[in-house]
């Protein structure tokens, strides 16, 4: 069992483990965002093992998912298509302005023939642009929506700031009661580090500028609250964490969280944006709590772009000196987040590479009357490493140096081993070492030039011991693996049975992954790249506990102990007499009608934690339009065991895509005079197409690890090695996303000019 959880300080725990225990480094997700820390466990080392990836029949095999044809079918249900009796369907209004005081007539609403309910949320205080204020419950979808039309809305508009320039500016209308500008940083003399620079023989000086990026996830934040009265609720939710919906729905329906029960059967994305059940959870409990049915309320798109969160947008000043040999000298940087009402993601700069140098970095946060960015896949990661990736490269090209050199001169040395064998093998893959353009960009006068970029990342991916699993095999063979667990896409059913499958000698086929609810074992909400590590672990636990107990009910049977035995496929039989054996259903016929259950928790051995990875970029730009292709992509990861390379290689690829699209087309545009959203759709708020998508490959290391979440990992440096190619083909560098022709072709008019 974890014991006394503490924040990582230093690289060592903080005092020796005490008899039987010992500490490891693990991972929590707290709103999707990764932090490390300190836990005494047991020494369990002895315990299941992984075994030799060479002998496994499933693990780290390409494994198709087991929920895929109900996917493609449609028979997959998810809380969007959920039906029940007697349902009633809402719908939210949303404020208009960023910031008033509002008062609400809801009487028109509730006339309409067939509106149901009308609740008020909030306080009659409207502090960002599209805050849900009222829910109207319906018969239908349509009449709810005429309710929502039908509510008179008055508002008493005040000054609003829904952009950084605004909010920072003079006089600027407060935002909240803590100023618009806050500092994180404390430290504010740069004399020190403004020395260092001015010595250095190189300086590189510039400002990245990164807009706020939606999570677009296909189904819509919401939930069905099926409350009829009484002392019990089911709530269907669309969340990466099941776990934190009973408390949440609790409050509001007048429950105890052990009376309400969550479901999560299936969910069409979150990105980090859905943890807790959100303001429409709020109205949806509202609602039926007073009319004791069931509510239906997923949010529209426009309500999503608007009150769903974000990921922060920003703005990185940086400094760095340099010396003729490529050694960093010093850094500075000052770091501004654009978080909303929210404070925003960050990481520390310089991200990844070396910081034994004169640093200094300033870190703050300017609010503006916008909904509150949420964590987003690599929270703070992508930001940070748009800017260090892209002045890495002005530095490299700066002193005349090969871009991966240059790279490997700066890499930490506990790191440098791994960051360059990455890196070596993206470049072998994109075709570097034939490229003509290794210390210099592309000054020719071709129309249509080609361009290599590279960028790294990191990522903790670590587990924890919130997740418990039960294993069960029946008397006719059936067997079972249940948690609570969500399953937010990427292949958690797929891998929880052939853990299963693996242990017992069995065709994947053979076992039923069920998760999703929470009346199953708990389970820790999908965030930071956790529900891996901290799951996988205690299948295998629970398998290999559920094993044993077949053992010792099937050993009389063959006489011979339960330490003699062994399964092989469809069989268990004597080790060391393979002749002696018995099939796998007549093993589970002695076990009476109860089956066994076996539980199982996490074992830190069968985890690890920290990883890294390189992506690469092949671009064309042409220089008369100012369009940008990119050809192809490659990735190398380390992650430690990967459950199932099929999966593991789509999360990769995904990753690539998803930071494509971030780099090249997204981007949240807000009118700063009338305080409108005017893209909030997805005709208008541009994402990657198929047409956008290049030539990927997806390599995976060799890692004896045990198993790290990697999903993260595989969205931070894409859009940095496309910019860094960019500059690579055609000597512009574009420190603002999105990339856009209209950026380039003004950087190339710029270059004519000197």
């Amino acid at each position: 069992m974890a014991l006394d959880p503490l924040r990582i300080e230093d690289e060592k725990p903080p005092r020796p483990a005490a008899s039987g225990k010992k500490w490891v480094r693990v991972t929590k997700a707290v709103n999707g965002i990764d932090t490390e820390v300190w836990e005494e466990v047991a020494d369990d080392s002895g315990g299941p093992q992984w075994g030799a990836r060479e002998s496994m029949r499933l693990i780290s095999r390409e494994i198709p998912r087991v929920d895929g044809p109900d996917k493609v079918t449609g028979r997959a249900v998810f809380s969007h298509d959920v039906r029940l009796p007697g349902m009633a369907y809402a719908r939210v209004l949303r404020s208009r302005v960023p910031a008033a005081k509002v008062k609400l007539d809801l009487e028109p609403a509730r006339k309409i023939p067939g509106v149901l309910a009308v609740v008020e949320l909030g306080d009659g205080e409207v502090r960002w642009l599209g805050r849900p204020i009222a829910a109207v419950a319906a018969t239908t979808p349509e009449i709810a929506e005429d309710g929502v039309r039908a509510i008179l809305a008055t508002y008493e508009e005040q000054g609003f700031a829904v952009t950084a320039e605004q909010a920072a500016a003079d006089n600027a209308p407060k935002v909240n009661s803590r100023g618009n500008v806050r500092a994180l940083s404390k430290n504010t003399d740069t004399s020190e580090i403004d020395k260092a620079l001015e010595g250095s023989p190189v300086r590189v000086k510039g400002t990245w500028k990164i807009p706020v990026q939606h999570h677009a996830s296909l189904e819509s934040h919401g939930v069905v609250v099926d409350y009829r009265g009484g002392d019990e609720a089911t709530v269907y939710a669309s969340t990466q964490g099941t776990f934190t919906i009973p408390g949440d729905a609790a409050g509001r329906l007048g429950l105890k969280p052990n009376q309400v029960t969550a479901v999560v059967e299936h969910m069409g994305g979150g990105f980090g944006s859905k943890f807790g059940m959100g303001i429409e959870g709020e109205a949806a409990c509202l609602l039926a709590k007073e009319l004791a049915r069931p509510v239906h309320l997923m949010l529209d798109r426009s309500s999503e772009f608007h009150a769903a969160g974000n990921r922060s947008g920003g703005e990185h000043q940086i400094e760095i000196g340099v010396g003729r040999d490529g050694k960093i000298l010093a850094f500075k940087a000052r770091v501004t987040r654009h978080g909303g009402v929210g404070q925003g993601s960050g990481h520390p700069l310089p991200y990844i590479y070396a910081r034994d140098n004169a640093t200094f970095v300033e870190d703050r946060c300017i609010h503006t009357n916008m909904d509150s960015s949420r964590a987003m896949r690599g929270p703070g990661h992508p930001q940070a490493s748009f800017s260090m990736e892209g002045a890495m490269d002005e530095c490299a090209y700066a002193v005349g140096m090969d871009l991966l050199e240059f790279r490997r001169i700066n890499l930490p040395e506990g790191k440098r081993e791994l960051y360059m064998r990455q890196l070596e093998r993206c470049a072998e893959l994109i075709g570097w070492k034939a490229h003509p353009h290794k210390q210099a960009p592309d000054r020719s006068d071709a129309e249509v030039k080609l361009g290599i970029g590279f960028a790294i990342a990191r990522w903790g991916g670590g587990g924890n011991g919130q997740c418990k699993v039960e294993v069960r095999i029946a008397q006719d063979g059936s067997v079972e693996v249940l948690s609570g667990t969500q399953d937010l896409g990427t292949g958690t059913r797929t891998y929880c049975a052939s853990i299963v499958a693996e242990e017992l000698g069995l065709e994947l086929a053979a076992v039923r992954a069920r998760i999703g609810r929470s009346t199953f074992g708990n389970a820790n909400a999908s965030g930071g790249s956790t529900t891996s590590p901290s799951l996988a672990p205690s299948v295998k636990h629970a398998s290999h506990n559920a094993r044993v107990a077949l053992f010792e009910k099937v050993a009389p049977l063959l006489g011979a102990k339960a330490s003699e035995l062994e399964v092989r496929p469809g069989e268990i039989r004597v080790a060391a007499t393979p002749s002696k054996r018995i099939a796998w259903k007549d093993a589970c016929a002695a076990l009476g009608p109860n089956g066994l259950s076996a539980q199982g928790e996490w074992q830190a051995h069968l985890a690890g934690n920290d990883i890294g990875g390189a992506q690469a970029a092949k671009v064309s730009v042409d220089t008369l339009t100012g369009e940008v292709r990119v050809l192809e992509m490659v990735a190398v990861q380390d992650c430690g065991l990967v459950l199932n390379l099929l999966a593991a290689k789509s999360q990769l690829q995904g990753g690539m895509v998803q930071s494509l699209s971030y780099g090249l087309f997204e981007e949240r545009v807000v009118d700063p005079d009338l305080g409108l959203f005017l893209n909030a759709n997805f005709e208008d708020y541009k994402i990657a197409g198929a047409q956008d998508i290049p030539a990927m490959k997806a390599v995976f290391e060799d890692d004896p690890r045990g198993v790290i979440g990697m999903s993260e990992a595989a969205i931070i440096p894409g859009h940095s090695a496309i910019a860094n190619a960019i500059h690579n083909a055609c000597g512009v560098r574009l420190r603002e996303m999105p990339l856009t022709a209209d950026k380039i072709l003004m950087g190339l008019a710029a270059l004519k000019k000197g």
